[in-house]
């Protein structure tokens, strides 16, 4: 069955970087075909979008909260989706799912297919 496995979270201090990577399993996922995103959740709150990136590579959608420090990125060849998070701060701290849908990226959760997640912990 189609699946995504997620890694890269960790515990870090504020400043620093992380990157999460995104691994879609199944032969039958037609990653080429499906756009990505990352969602977060931290205790208390509802998931929210983090970034996502289109099936072709372009265009690539942020949160404002984490404009111009996160960077999404996609390698069709590896069926993988990277984050690449700098300047880390604690309110980064939350669950980072990876997540999976036909083609176009929204900044819903409207996503068929996603991962276990993976825990990103950022101290002062």
């Amino acid at each position: 069955q189609d699946e995504l496995v997620e890694s890269g979270g960790g515990q870090v201090q504020a400043g620093d970087s992380l990157r999460l990577s995104c691994v879609a399993s199944g032969r039958r996922f037609t990653f080429n075909s499906m756009a990505m995103a990352w969602f977060r959740q931290a205790p208390g709150k509802e998931r929210e979008f983090v970034s996502g990136i289109e099936w072709s590579g372009n265009p690539t959608y942020y949160s404002d909260s984490v404009k111009g420090r996160f960077t999404i990125s996609r390698d069709d060849a590896k069926r993988t989706v990277h984050l690449q998070m700098n300047s880390l701060k604690p309110d980064d701290t939350a669950v980072y799912f990876c997540a999976a849908r036909w083609r176009y990226a929204i900044t819903d959760s409207r996503y068929d297919y996603w991962g276990q997640g993976t825990q990103v912990t950022v101290s002062s």
